[in-house]
């Protein structure tokens, strides 16, 4: 399974990348599961991925970690949005 994954504001500062398209390996299945995956990837991708008010995009709908993912789906990652 391919999906395409972006990065947004600080979580693509932290990461240093805007999106990838990647091949999800074995025991990832949904948004969480993809967050913990890529959080494995370093400190940088930790700090980035681990705050608990991280928001999550799936095909461009909030979604919670459960939500399950299929093929060719697009899942996004960003801070929690102020404004004033």
């Amino acid at each position: 399974m391919v999906i395409t994954v972006k990065f947004f504001a600080s979580v693509r500062e932290a990461v240093g990348s805007s999106s990838e398209t990647m091949a999800l390996p074995t025991g990832v299945a949904t948004v969480g599961e993809l967050r913990a995956h890529l959080a494995a990837r370093g400190e940088s991708w930790r700090q980035a991925l681990g705050h608990p008010a991280l928001r999550m995009a799936y095909q461009q709908v909030m979604c919670s970690p459960e939500t399950a993912l299929a093929d060719g789906a697009e899942v996004a990652f960003f801070p929690p949005v102020t404004g004033g």
